[in-house]
């Protein structure tokens, strides 16, 4: 299992485009899934931070292989896919992050 995550610098005044964003894939979140699926991808989740008065996202996810799943998403002709791939031309930088330590409890997982 691959685990990945980044920080993303937004550009200014792009809070409602982000607003948007997230309202449209909760309200398509069937079709959302169904393309993480396509993508080998168990989790993804997305984090708001300000930071001195600038807005950052950070992504998380768990995939099979993250290369293969950002290759099939760039790849994507689901219409949710556009959405995102329209959202992200609010990002200013992507700044990789580095995997430190990953604890799992696999305790749950079996409930």
């Amino acid at each position: 299992m691959d685990i990945g995550a980044v920080l993303i610098k937004l550009k200014p005044d792009t809070q409602e485009q982000v607003k948007s964003w997230q309202e449209q894939l909760e309200a398509r979140k069937s079709e959302a899934l169904e393309t993480l699926k396509a993508e080998g991808v168990t989790i993804e989740s997305w984090f708001h931070v300000e930071l001195e008065g600038e807005n950052y996202l950070i992504a998380y996810m768990r995939a099979e292989n993250i290369a293969h799943a950002q290759e099939i998403g760039r790849k994507s002709q689901f219409a949710i896919d556009q959405v995102h791939k329209a959202f992200k031309q609010t990002w200013e930088k992507v700044y990789p992050a580095k995997l430190l330590l990953d604890l799992e409890n696999e305790a749950f997982k079996e409930q």
